[in-house]
């Protein structure tokens, strides 16, 4: 039975709670739905890695790539490591991991069933910004935008909810798009709130099986 190296593992754990309420982040709540939706559903003999826990890998695994930014700093831990496929949110980070094994690019995904239970029937609030600390302080946003951080993601959905626009990337921007808020332009890296589609990860998932057995035979 393949091994499961996720948010449940001691060294994730305590990692977390140092960081306090940061620990509320997409890499947690995203790793929660591989689990759930990937793991559970994807036939393979591989192991999974559905987050960064650690220096802790196994080889013949599927690696989720989080960190988007600093690659090579922060999955250089895994390069001794044998035949891995690394998973990638972003187009653009295909290049740079693929130097180091078999790469797929495989959308964002939500749960879209669950995002949908926090619409509201009225928006009563103008414009928020969402997500973590660091891409708030990282690239910034006009003045006067409400925050939307730092909560649980059931708290932060219901905030979000209330807004017509808000500065969000990543899977934050399509839980808003189907919370029917308008996702706007902040990132320099990432100026094309059209990058984030809305897809359910069952669907995700099944991407994913086609992609793994491209690879695997």
């Amino acid at each position: 039975m393949p091994l499961i190296i996720d948010h449940t593992y001691p060294e994730y754990i305590r990692a977390r709670m140092r960081i306090g309420k940061n620990g509320y982040n997409g890499a947690y709540y995203y790793s929660r739905e591989i689990k759930r939706f990937f793991c559970m559903n994807v036939k393979t003999d591989r192991n999974w890695i559905t987050i960064k826990a650690g220096d802790v890998a196994v080889d013949h695994s599927i690696v989720f790539v989080h960190n988007n930014r600093d690659f090579e700093r922060s999955y250089s831990y895994l390069f001794d490591y044998e035949d891995l496929v690394y998973v990638v949110g972003l187009p653009d980070m295909v290049e740079p991991v693929s130097e180091h094994g078999k790469t797929i690019y495989l959308p964002l995904s939500v749960d879209v069933s669950y995002v949908e239970k926090f619409k509201v029937e009225e928006k009563t609030r103008k414009k928020a910004f969402v997500g973590r600390r660091e891409t708030r302080r990282d690239w910034g946003f006009p003045r006067g935008t409400d925050l939307v951080e730092m909560m649980p993601r059931h708290e932060l959905l219901a905030e979000m909810a209330k807004y017509e626009q808000v500065y969000a990337i990543g899977r934050c921007a399509i839980e808003a798009k189907i919370l029917g808020c308008e996702v706007l332009p902040f990132h320099p890296r990432l100026p094309d709130p059209d990058l984030w589609q809305v897809l359910d990860s069952r669907d995700a998932a099944k991407m994913l099986q086609r992609m793994l057995d491209e690879i695997d035979g």
